[in-house]
């Protein structure tokens, strides 16, 4: 079972510390707000401004209009967040991402240089540098039958605790147009998923998840 350390490069965002002591990825998800308020009060007034409680804004940070910003809420340096982008709060957003229009965060965090920039769904979950997913892709952070997630890795099988988790990409994942990352979704790094895909459980690092049940190796 993929732990942060097999996941995730901490020097690629602003929230490591959240990290600490943590197993796994998932672990987090409950600390997310609370981590927020703490490290927006550290945050050099030089580079950051504060436009109202609980939010956290890098001055370079360009934000459309028409999007709405709740807290807690921190965005790190060069990120760009368009029009209609609706960010619910428990939301960290590392340097030099991408918040597309009419795209939805809640209780996340976003390393560096992760795109979400077409109408996607993101809750829940944890996305690593350099990931991305494609437009209308989104992540189910609520089993329909309302029961507690289950990360399962073949016969490995976690009990999670949390009635709400979306899905944990590993850095350089690239997520198709159209797919959803089923509740408990962990997805190795550099991986590849194929467009109108339904993706659940553990996909292994270095891999081209094609369809369930078919999933090849990287050459």
């Amino acid at each position: 079972m993929y732990k942060i350390k097999d996941l995730y490069d901490l020097n690629e965002t602003i929230a490591a510390k959240l990290f600490d002591g943590v197993e796994y990825p998932w672990e987090v998800l409950a600390n997310i707000g609370d981590f927020i308020i703490e490290l927006g009060k550290t945050l050099p007034k030089d580079k950051f401004d504060h436009p109202q409680e609980d939010i956290w804004i890098a001055k370079d940070v360009t934000i459309a209009k028409t999007a709405t910003l709740n807290g807690p809420l921190i965005i790190d340096e060069g990120t760009e967040v368009r029009p209609g982008a609706f960010i619910r709060g428990k939301v960290i957003v590392g340097k030099d991402c991408v918040v597309g229009n009419s795209t939805e965060l809640k209780n996340v965090v976003l390393f560096n240089t992760v795109q979400v920039p077409h109408y996607n769904y993101v809750g829940d979950s944890i996305l690593g540098t350099h990931s991305h997913m494609g437009a209308g892709s989104i992540t189910s952070n609520v089993k329909s039958d309302k029961t507690l997630v289950v990360v399962k890795d073949g016969e490995e099988k976690i009990e999670t605790g949390l009635k709400k988790f979306g899905a944990m990409l590993g850095d350089y994942v690239e997520v198709g147009c159209g797919s959803v990352l089923n509740p408990g979704t962990v997805i190795g790094r550099n991986v590849n998923i194929y467009p109108l895909s339904s993706v659940r459980g553990v996909v292994k690092a270095n891999s081209i998840y094609k369809k369930q049940g078919e999933i090849v190796e990287k050459r």
